[in-house]
């Protein structure tokens, strides 16, 4: 097999083609049409969508809903800023622990600890810093001074509402503007928290798109992925096989499990809403050889060009950072060679690129 190198998934943006705030509404974000088998592009409105979607046709949408995951503390001994994002639950390592990004990470000790709060006299919420995971990160352990809650100060419910009550919402570095409404890193559909970064292409979705999608007989299931660490790491290896892909949790259930077994024995198309849903689905199809069964666990799937998909036929995405695993599924799906031609049309036509940027609809 030819190795596939990073270097050759790269591409220049001029900063102004970041989109720094999202556009009102939703789904007046631009839209490019891409036709695998022909090559053929066209430029229009995501609102327009529904023009090349068909009865019969499945959306799969992740439903995982954005913590606010950013929380900026002090180190308790030296009263030094830190800035910690969550990335994902741990409960496999004891109640209220997460896998972390901690900044200055170098500079913390195991078992330095870090207040919360306006005041660090008497702080919202603690951390202990632990272990060091294998892809960079750290093991924290928090918990809610006694005397703040009349409930059990340790108990899950407790160090999440206070989560909840001091954190921020993680934006990635590359977006500099102030969000006024954080629910508009929210997808319309977004239930189950426990995301560091939004399923961005389910950003361009109104409740009105996908009732009048409905109503012409193009059906909707839910499947969740809390996004984690690689949203936030490049490729950091020229040998793209040598990159350590980081385990993120998935679950797809019954409802939706029979959802695409019908859609397929019917004839209709799986529409992936965003690469976390076309990793979901691919991660469960390879588990039984291209049939979908309801899965609740992990997966570390890497999907490079090369790969075969067994379950998505259609996917919009939005526009990927250079050198991400997220260009190399997407090249994956429509061609390197088409990845290319599609990126650089829409940096030639002023598409807006990243997460509040415009969409992508390959066909």
């Amino acid at each position: 097999m030819n190795e596939i190198r990073i270097s050759d998934f790269d591409y220049e943006l001029p900063s102004e083609y970041i989109a720094q705030t999202p556009l009102e509404p939703r789904d007046s974000s631009r839209l490019l049409v891409t036709h695998r088998s022909t090559g053929q592009m066209e430029h229009r409105h995501f609102r327009d969508i529904g023009s090349y979607l068909r009865p019969g046709d499945l959306l799969i949408a992740n439903q995982s809903r954005v913590i606010p995951a950013r929380l900026l503390g002090q180190k308790a001994e030296t009263g030094g800023a830190v800035e910690v994002l969550l990335l994902a639950e741990r409960p496999d390592l004891g109640q209220d622990r997460w896998e972390t990004l901690v900044r200055p990470g170098r500079r913390l000790r195991d078992g330095a600890r870090i207040v919360f709060g306006e005041d660090p006299e008497q702080p919202r919420l603690l951390a202990e810093v632990g272990e060091r995971t294998e892809a960079g990160g750290r093991i924290v352990h928090f918990t809610v001074p006694e005397g703040l809650n009349e409930d059990d100060p340790y108990s899950v419910m407790a160090v999440r509402h206070r989560i909840d009550e001091i954190g921020n919402m993680p934006l990635p570095p590359y977006i500099h503007e102030r969000l006024a409404d954080p629910e508009r890193y929210q997808t319309v559909y977004a239930r189950i928290r426990g995301s560091a970064a939004a399923p961005t292409a389910g950003l361009h979705f109104t409740p009105q798109l996908l009732d009048q999608l409905r109503q012409q007989g193009v059906r909707t299931g839910f499947v969740t992925l809390h996004v984690g660490l690689d949203t936030f790491r490049p490729v950091e290896v020229d040998n793209v096989s040598e990159h350590k892909m980081h385990s993120e949790e998935i679950e797809l259930d019954a409802q939706t499990a029979e959802l695409i077994n019908e859609t397929k024995r019917a004839g209709g198309r799986v529409i992936a809403v965003g690469t976390t849903s076309v990793r979901v689905l691919e991660s469960v199809a390879s588990l039984h050889e291209g049939e979908i069964q309801p899965y609740k666990g992990s997966t570390s799937l890497f999907i490079t060009p090369g790969y075969t998909f067994k379950a998505v036929d259609v996917m919009i995405t939005n526009f990927h950072l250079p050198r991400s695993t997220l260009l190399l599924l997407v090249s994956a799906f429509m061609s390197k060679g088409l990845m290319e031609e599609a990126y650089q049309t829409a940096i030639k036509e002023h598409y807006r690129f990243f997460s509040f940027g415009d969409a992508m609809l390959i066909l």
